[in-house]
């Protein structure tokens, strides 16, 4: 199977990177500045749209002047501002050796996704790291699911999406792909199941095993339809 994975939240917990930087976004601007847990549900969406929201203006302009000044202190402090979340790279190895092959599927800017995978010495488990760009091409995770599934000749139904936000499991269904919500990032399982999880994973060490369920259930689809 073809095994695309979110980063925040999934990956690693950028909890205290993702924070500051808008907070220090936000003083830039001299507006008020919420305490980090205020800012914990910004972490999954596209940035421009949550600084739309903290702003309380659609004023894309305004938004797009927040998200250079939180890119000025990510790009240099906030991206190792993070940490690996607990077991998964031992899950990332057992379906390495499952022979499934995995991908980075995330709405943060390739150009920052990569070093930090490099960083947390994550990246050798993935054949490749896709993101948006800066420019704000494919920020939207059915988009940008849509552009690997085609330019790598990814049947849908031989792919699988891994993140813990609705956005993940909403994009994996609008193409197409088996969604799985994981519980330890920033999710809930109302959330991963309302927006049509297949099946939500409890811990990374359950990975392989629900993915196996996922690969047996559609070769069974397959031998009916034959």
């Amino acid at each position: 199977m073809h095994l695309l994975f979110d980063l925040d939240g999934t990956l690693t917990d950028p909890f205290l990177g993702i924070t500051r930087c808008i907070q220090y976004a936000l003083d830039s601007l001299g507006l008020p500045v919420p305490p980090p847990e205020g800012l914990r549900w910004c972490i999954g969406p596209p940035l421009q749209e949550s600084f739309a929201i903290l702003l309380g203006t659609e004023n894309e302009h305004l938004a797009d002047l927040a998200l250079t000044k939180y890119r000025e202190r990510f790009s240099t402090l906030g991206r190792f501002e993070n940490q690996v979340c607990p077991g998964i790279e031992n899950g990332l190895a057992e379906l390495n050796g499952c022979g499934h092959s995995l991908g980075v599927a995330t709405s943060k800017p390739r150009i920052f996704a990569r070093p930090i995978l490099d960083h947390f010495r994550l990246a050798k488990y993935f054949r490749s790291i896709d993101g948006s760009e800066l420019d704000g091409a494919r920020k939207d995770k059915a988009e940008l699911i849509a552009h690997i599934l085609k330019r790598d000749g990814i049947a849908a139904a031989d792919a699988i999406m891994i993140g813990d936000r609705e956005y993940d499991i909403i994009g994996a269904r609008q193409n197409g792909v088996a969604g799985l919500g994981v519980l330890w990032g920033y999710g809930s399982r109302e959330e991963q199941e309302s927006a049509g999880a297949y099946a939500c994973v409890t811990s990374p060490a359950d990975l392989a095993a629900v993915v196996s369920r996922v690969q047996c259930d559609h070769w069974t689809k397959l031998a009916k339809v034959l």
